[in-house]
């Protein structure tokens, strides 16, 4: 039977081996010492708290080129979502196959709600429409939406909402880019600086008070008091 142990789990993790085993306590799976966790186990056992052990149908509502492109992604099912049913408002999209499912129309999206007993809807549609067609999945008695719309929705206590919001990720990307190109540039920078030669007028300056003369020699450039 394989194992793991606490070490090997948080070097891959980048955590505390300590931290990594308590925060493991509450999930009431403390190991062996000298043998580590049983893997198949503790896969189960956070798949638990995660709820992946039960079967999630989902439905997906915009079927255009993104709303495709999330009903084809094989990672879904692994993780315990099913697709329900892939809902679009345009009549010519209705009965179109889009990874297997038959699209349907959004008059029946109320239906397929209380009869395939969703609770998580997917909105992909374009912004003007996020927010009419987040309230009717609501109404229809979803309780949890991941928002692929750009615009900000509204909803009702006891509703949860993800947005996923593409242009910001490549923000924060773009953020992290800049970042490391000033860290590349500023050592050059400070070597520049230091190798660089005086400037003309600060050199001319500096030459007229060291040229003068007095009476005992040369003028400091400071007098004193």
């Amino acid at each position: 039977m394989p194992t793991v142990s606490s070490e090997e789990l948080a070097a891959a993790a980048g955590v505390n081996s300590a931290k990594l085993r308590k925060d493991f306590s509450y999930l009431g799976s403390y190991g062996t010492r000298g043998v580590g966790y049983d893997v198949e186990y503790l896969v189960y056992q956070i798949s638990r708290e995660l709820g992946l052990t039960q079967d999630w149908p989902v439905v997906i509502v915009g079927i255009g080129n993104l709303g495709a492109a999330l009903a084809n992604y094989g990672g879904f099912a692994s993780r315990g979502f099913r697709v329900a049913a892939l809902i679009d408002a345009d009549p010519a999209m209705a009965g179109k196959p889009v990874a297997g499912l038959p699209v349907r129309h959004t008059d029946e999206l109320e239906s397929i709600i209380t009869d395939n007993d969703v609770s998580i809807g997917v909105i992909a549609t374009p912004a003007g429409a996020a927010q009419q067609v987040c309230d009717r999945l609501v109404a229809a008695g979803v309780t949890s939406i991941l928002n692929f719309a750009p615009t900000v929705l509204s909803v009702p206590e006891g509703v949860d909402v993800r947005k996923v919001d593409l242009s910001i990720e490549l923000q924060i990307l773009a953020f992290h880019e800049q970042r490391k190109a000033g860290e590349e540039t500023s050592p050059a920078q400070e070597t520049a600086a230091a190798t660089a030669p005086p400037r003309s007028g600060a050199g001319v300056r500096a030459g007229a008070a060291g040229g003068r003369k007095g009476p005992d020699g040369d003028v400091p450039a400071v007098m004193p008091a």
